[in-house]
């Protein structure tokens, strides 16, 4: 694997020098780095309909490139029809060169093609430098064709970070290129 990443060269070249000088770290590991990405997707009625689990899984897996884990129950909720260990969604956990690739295409590619984009909202970070971001249809990514989609689905995408604050990971993301909303 002698290809380079785009993004990891990215931030190795231009993100490290910034983030060195506006925080005075005196120390390279010092400097925040993504440290995995998370994507989640719940599937209320994957109870009911095991084809939308089916459809769920290939979709994650064309999106990330990296096959989806089924998250099941831990309780069951009557309320909500619902018994322990029945398939309620998809997550995906990215590291190392697939997770900069992929934040290379959310963030060039993906989040461009949502209509009426204004940036993503600067006040999604968890208070520990984590960024969450909610999308509402899967059909903003190029690899998922229209034809092939039985119904639009969101997805939860979470960055996490090593940095110590909310201004470190907002620093971080917005210089490898993530468009926040002014």
């Amino acid at each position: 694997m002698a290809t380079t990443v785009r993004m990891k060269d990215k931030y190795n070249r231009e993100v490290v020098p910034r983030l060195q000088e506006q925080f005075n770290y005196t120390n390279l590991m010092q400097v925040p780095k993504i440290s995995k990405i998370v994507i989640n997707r719940g599937l209320g009625e994957a109870s009911q309909n095991a084809k939308a689990l089916d459809g769920s899984i290939a979709e994650v897996a064309r999106i990330a490139g990296q096959k989806p884990v089924v998250t099941r129950a831990k309780k069951a909720i009557a309320g909500f029809k619902l018994r322990a260990g029945v398939p309620v969604g998809v997550t995906v956990t990215l590291r190392a060169r697939r997770m900069y690739e992929f934040l290379d295409r959310l963030v060039s590619v993906a989040l461009p093609r949502i209509r009426d984009f204004r940036g993503v909202s600067p006040k999604a970070f968890d208070g520990r430098g984590n960024y969450t971001l909610g999308l509402r249809e899967q059909l903003i990514f190029p690899e998922i064709e229209y034809d092939s989609v039985d119904k639009i689905r969101g997805m939860d995408i979470t960055i996490c970070t090593t940095a110590k604050t909310d201004e470190e990971g907002r620093a971080l993301l917005a210089a490898l290129g993530m468009p926040f909303r002014k």
